[in-house]
C-alpha cells in the first residue's frame, strides 16, 4: 500500500510529530483527495491540550481541506479524478486535514470555483459550516433562520449582533446576516477590523478595546432601533455568551460556537444553541447536503468572501508552531494554511 506523510498526534495531550501513514482507497460513496491546503482551527490546538473529540491515538486532526480529486468511489457522480474541491474533515484518521490524502464523502464536498485559490478555499469548510449550522439549520440544531438556503427569504429591518466578528467563524456569520438581508449587523471586534468587517457587511463595529463585554448588551441596544432576536457568540466563553443574552429581546436565540459548555436556561423565552457545526455530524447531514450544493455558487457570486491568508511554511510540519500561535492568541483576522504537499 503506498504511504504518505501526516501529523500524528501521539497520545493524549502529546506531542505532533510528521510521520509515514497508508494513503487509503475511497469506499463507496467516498472521494480520495489529494490535500493542497490544510487550514487550522482553534479546535486543533484545544484537542492536543484537553483531549476531547478523539477516540483513538495516534490522531490526524485538521477539519479545512481544500485540494484534488485523486479518485472517486463506486457510486459517486459529479466528480472525476483532478477536480479542484475542498471539503470539511472530521475526527477520525482517514477523514483528517493534516495528511497528503484524505477520505470525504462526496455528497458533503464542494467544487471550488475559479475565482480562489487552494489556500484561499481552504479558510472556508469548518467556519462557514459553523456559521450556516448556528442561523440556519432548523430547530433545535440551529436557529431555523432559512434551513433550505432559500436565497428568497429575507429579514429586512431586523437588527442582529456578532460576538468575535473579525474571528474565522465571524467573519461568516456577518457574511450570512448580510445574505439573509439584516439591516442592522453590529461586530464586536477590535477596532483595526472594522472597514475590513464593513466590507464584509456589518453595519457598525464596537472597539472591544474601548468598550467591556458587560457593557456590550448597553451600547447594542442603543445602535438597534428594534429589539435583537438574533445574536451570535463566535468567541465562545461565559462573559461573551451573557452579553449576548443580556442583548437579545424576550423570546430571542444566542447561537454559541463552544458545545462543550452547559447551556442554562436563560428564561424570558430566550434560547441559547450551542453549535457542533460540521455536515459529517448525523443530524446535520441532509442539512450539510444542501449547504455543500449552494456554497460554491455563493462563493462564485461572491456573496460568500473567504477569510484572508496567512501561510505557513515547511509543509506539515509547519503547523505545530502555527497552532502554538494560536494559542497564544498571536493571530487576529486571518487564517493559518499549512500545504501539506510541502512536506519534506
Amino acid at each position: 500500500m503506498s504511504q504518505q506523510k501526516a501529523l500524528l498526534l501521539e497520545k493524549a495531550k502529546g506531542s505532533f510529530v510528521v510521520s509515514d501513514v497508508p494513503i487509503l482507497k475511497p469506499g463507496p460513496g467516498q472521494l480520495s483527495i489529494k490535500i493542497i491546503a490544510s487550514a487550522l482551527n482553534p479546535v486543533d490546538w484545544k484537542i492536543q491540550a484537553w483531549d476531547f473529540f478523539i477516540q483513538k491515538y495516534p490522531a490526524i486532526l485538521g477539519t479545512d481541506i481544500a485540494g484534488d480529486v485523486e479518485e472517486v468511489g463506486e457510486g459517486v457522480e459529479g466528480f472525476s479524478k483532478g477536480d479542484k474541491v475542498f471539503a470539511q474533515g472530521f475526527f477520525v484518521n482517514e477523514m483528517g486535514g493534516f495528511q497528503q490524502y484524505t477520505l470525504i464523502p462526496a455528497e458533503i464536498v464542494g467544487k471550488i470555483p475559479p475565482n480562489i485559490d487552494y489556500a484561499q478555499a481552504a479558510t472556508i469548510p469548518l467556519g462557514f459550516n459553523t456559521a450556516a449550522i448556528g442561523l440556519l439549520h432548523a430547530q433545535p440544531e440551529g436557529a431555523g433562520l432559512n434551513p433550505t438556503f432559500d436565497l428568497s427569504v429575507g429579514y429586512v429591518g431586523q437588527p442582529a449582533l456578532v460576538v468575535g466578528g473579525s474571528t474565522s467563524v465571524g467573519q461568516y456569520v456577518i457574511q450570512l446576516f448580510k445574505l439573509l438581508g439584516f439591516s442592522t449587523i453590529i461586530a464586536y471586534a477590535s477596532a483595526h477590523h472594522t472597514e475590513y468587517l464593513k466590507s464584509l457587511g456589518a453595519t457598525h463595529v464596537i472597539d472591544r478595546g474601548e468598550v467591556p463585554i458587560e457593557k456590550v448588551p448597553e451600547v447594542v441596544k442603543k445602535i438597534a432601533d428594534v429589539p435583537i432576536k438574533i445574536a451570535f457568540n463566535a468567541v465562545g466563553d461565559n462573559d461573551s455568551r451573557a452579553a449576548c443574552i443580556a442583548a437579545i429581546a424576550e423570546g430571542g436565540q444566542v447561537v454559541d460556537v463552544n458545545p462543550e459548555v452547559e447551556a442554562k436556561d436563560p428564561g424570558n423565552g430566550k434560547r441559547v444553541i450551542l453549535v457542533f457545526g460540521t455536515s459529517h455530524h448525523p443530524p446535520h447531514r441532509e442539512f450539510g447536503k444542501i449547504l455543500w450544493k449552494t456554497l460554491p455558487k455563493l462563493v462564485q457570486d461572491g456573496a460568500i468572501v473567504p477569510n484572508r491568508v496567512e501561510k505557513l511554511p515547511n509543509g506539515l510540519a509547519g503547523i505545530d508552531e502555527g497552532l502554538q500561535k494560536m494559542k497564544a492568541n498571536k493571530v487576529s483576522g486571518v487564517k493559518l494554511v499549512a500545504f501539506p504537499q510541502e512536506t519534506s
